[in-house]
């Protein structure tokens, strides 16, 4: 098989999608390496958002002066070797990852200081805020004698063996001087295979586990926010019981319609923040089932201490998201209902405009009829006026006709006539309107 597709015969290949290797090679992504016992494993975290330049400004001036190739463009994760230890990298959606897997000088956890064995890390620039910092330590215990309780608090120890006791994992989870979380690995005999994955696993675990509770402060921000939406949202729709008129519906749909866009900034600034908290704590849940944990001398296992202590958290910000999102659901009831009652207001409204202004219309055609009336009468009265005095001229020429007869006849005659011109011209105006109303 090759990247274009599968072969069929000795030269014909069907024809692959495009994201085909890609989609395939992510069950590859990130292998396990294997890690001989004993050895020191220092493990960062760096914040870098969605654009990846700099990390990889940062990766690649590590790789010069350590003489490293650098990886490839595209690349989410490599593993070099050097000085009798290795540099792994990895790139995810907001983070990346550091770790050095180092020599252990004498055996012992924690010896010498962090600080001490991070020397080899002169020169690092870091690509962004730091958010993880792991000193882990792998021992060799093959007899089982390891005690946790002398190297960590016991007021915060978790501790645990895996499924068939083959190694014990333990930890504070609190921040030394040098400011690391210390993990000390036990290895009862694992092998070098076995051993790359759990301390991987392990990693990935408390890496998880810190990002997962970014969600936290995001929650609590947002609290009080939350909590003037709900009173006002209360107010408004109290107010709502007794508003009747069109200006008090319109000026509380003007505040729900504030109090709406208020709440849907947050959201959609936390949208991102609450997603990651859920998705992290999904993976630390998922490394703690494959690690499958045992009991080891009556202390908190690792999924008993974090589901005590990052279980309120995780219900805080899932809250958080319900508050955000029932709010969001009675904002846009409210806000309907006061939509509707202005609607229904502004309806009103227009009624009562459009029958006054039948009324208009119909006093405006009252009067237009008087108006044709007299003017059809004042026509007419000027040209029997003219008639008259033709006929007065035409009696004086000598012809034998009476004025005042002749006059009485034409009356009748121009008053029709003038009537008939007016209602033409009326009859042609309103047909030029009608076919201008249909044409807009």
């Amino acid at each position: 098989m090759n990247e274009a597709g599968a072969a069929i015969g000795t030269d014909k290949a069907l024809g692959a999608h495009p994201l085909r290797a890609e989609v395939l090679g992510e069950l590859h992504a990130r292998p396990f390496t294997p890690i001989a016992t004993p050895r020191r494993v220092l493990h960062f975290a760096f914040m870098r958002g969605t654009d990846a330049r700099g990390d990889r400004a940062a990766l690649e001036a590590l790789c010069r002066s350590k003489g490293m190739t650098p990886p490839p463009e595209g690349a989410r994760h490599m593993r070099w070797q050097f000085d009798g230890g290795a540099m792994r990298w990895e790139s995810h959606n907001e983070f990346s990852t550091y770790r050095w897997e180092l020599p252990s000088e004498n055996g012992k956890p924690f010896e010498p200081a962090a600080r001490v064995a991070a020397k080899t890390l002169d020169g690092f620039v870091q690509p962004g805020p730091l958010m993880v910092a792991i000193d882990l330590h792998l021992i060799a215990d093959p007899d089982g004698k390891f005690s946790p309780e002398s190297v960590f608090e016991r007021a915060s120890l978790a501790v645990a063996e895996n499924s068939d006791g083959a190694a014990l994992f333990a930890t504070d989870f609190l921040v030394d001087a040098d400011g690391y979380v210390r993990v000390v690995v036990a290895d009862r005999g694992m092998g070098p295979e076995r051993a790359g994955a759990l301390v991987q696993r392990v990693l990935e675990l408390e890496t998880y586990r810190t990002l997962a509770l970014l969600g936290l402060p995001e929650a609590q921000r947002l609290s009080p926010s939350i909590g003037r939406i709900e009173k006002k949202l209360a107010d408004v729709t109290e107010a709502m019981r007794h508003a009747t008129g069109l200006i008090d519906n319109s000026r509380l749909l003007d505040e729900l319609t504030a109090l709406a866009s208020d709440l849907e900034a947050d959201a959609a600034a936390s949208l991102f923040r609450f997603g990651a908290t859920r998705a992290y704590y999904e993976i630390v849940q998922t490394r703690l089932q494959a690690i499958g944990e045992r009991k080891f001398g009556g202390l908190p296992t690792w999924t008993s201490f974090l589901t005590r202590r990052m279980a309120p958290a995780m219900r805080t910000c899932l809250t958080m998201e319900e508050r955000q999102a029932n709010m969001s659901r009675k904002l846009a009831r409210a806000a309907n209902l006061l939509r509707t009652r202005v609607n229904v207001a502004v309806e009103g409204q227009n009624r009562d405009l459009l029958s006054a202004m039948n009324k208009r219309a119909r006093m405006q055609l009252r009067l237009q009829q008087t108006v044709e009336g007299l003017s059809v009468a004042a026509i007419s009265y000027y040209l029997v006026g003219l008639v008259h005095y033709v006929l007065e001229g035409a009696h004086h020429f000598g012809f034998r006709v009476d004025p005042t007869v002749g006059t009485a006849i034409a009356v009748p005659v121009v008053v029709l006539f003038v009537a008939f011109i007016v209602r033409r011209i009326r009859r042609k105006y309103d047909e030029s309107a009608a076919n201008e109303d249909k044409a807009g």
